[in-house]
């Protein structure tokens, strides 16, 4: 199961700062969302980023988590020479993310 199975993704960005909440489709699976799509394993998977510093926030009410990577965009995006690797590219690729353990299995 990958994350994209039971949730889905808002994005934004500011300045360096992207932001990424992940919302799950059903309130049930918000407890498999804080047990799995920690800081650490969020930062693993978007092994390309530097990131200064990341902050994950609880929204139990909605099920979502909301994601802030600072420094994460190469100096912002309209200074970045990274190609889209903006906030919605790496919604993306997080939705791949494994769940169901380390591995995903």
């Amino acid at each position: 199961m990958q994350l994209g199975d039971i949730a889905h993704l808002r994005t934004g960005d500011k300045g360096d700062i992207s932001q990424i909440s992940v919302i799950a489709y059903d309130s049930a699976d918000f407890e498999l969302l804080v047990r799995e799509v920690t800081v650490a394993r969020v930062l693993r998977h978007l092994a390309g980023l530097t990131v200064n510093s990341a902050h994950r926030y609880e929204l139990p009410a909605i099920g979502a988590l909301n994601f802030v990577l600072e420094g994460a965009l190469s100096g912002g995006v309209t200074r970045s020479l990274a190609l889209d690797a903006h906030g919605k590219t790496l919604g993306a690729q997080l939705l791949d993310l494994p769940l169901g353990g380390e591995d995903g299995r």
